[in-house]
């Protein structure tokens, strides 16, 4: 017979056991709706205003877990060639070798390494963002994700937005005009934010 000791024992494994798999049923795969997501940036011009631009070609699939974000994560491209700024000559010049260089790199990419809960409804996301042909890490800080919502095609969906800052000359994008006063035409330092809409995938992760 079985000894009291070796009972309990095997009942606590068996409990571990079959709760195992819900410990982590609430991790989702969700895509990145590029119809109603963007990567906004700005940057200061001539030390004197600020220009912004968009991407609007984003893509993507994000593994979310609401009770255990460590097992979060994050994998994303950017279209380079959907840059706008409102000016076609601008963006004609990003998109070429100077900046972007779309013909040789036509994305940005990041990838997730560490996800950290930073609070109520805050996220913090280290990882790996390539810009042409140099990687260099980054932090987004985020807001959400959203409680989620069906659409009015059933879809369910959630939202998120975030932050960072980069600095251009890292990413080996050095292009600069020096002005008469000794100021410079754009600066290095580029804030970005993303607005990202996400669609459950049909099967969990």
């Amino acid at each position: 017979m079985y000894s009291v000791s070796r009972t309990r024992f095997l009942f606590s494994a068996g409990l571990v056991f079959f709760a195992s798999p819900a410990l982590h049923a609430q991790q989702t795969s969700w895509r990145i709706d590029s119809n109603h997501s963007g990567a906004h940036f700005s940057v200061r011009h001539m030390m004197i205003s600020t220009v912004r631009g968009e991407f609007t070609g984003i893509a993507g699939t994000v593994i979310y877990d609401p009770r255990d974000p460590a097992h979060d994560s994050v994998d994303a491209t950017i279209d380079c060639t959907t840059v706008n700024t409102g000016v076609a000559k601008r963006d004609a010049q990003l998109k070429g070798p100077e900046f972007f260089d779309v013909t040789r790199y036509p994305q940005m990419k990041f990838k997730s390494r560490r996800v950290e809960d930073a609070g109520a409804g805050k996220l913090k996301i280290t990882g790996e963002l390539t810009i042409n042909s140099t990687t260099k890490p980054v932090v987004l800080d985020v807001d959400g994700p959203s409680p989620s919502i069906r659409d009015p095609r059933g879809n369910e969906k959630i939202g998120l937005s975030a932050n960072t800052k980069i600095s251009r000359k890292e990413f080996g994008i050095t292009w600069n005009e020096v002005l008469e006063s000794g100021g410079i035409a754009v600066a290095d330092e580029v804030a970005i934010s993303l607005d990202l809409e996400l669609i459950k995938n049909s099967r969990a992760q």
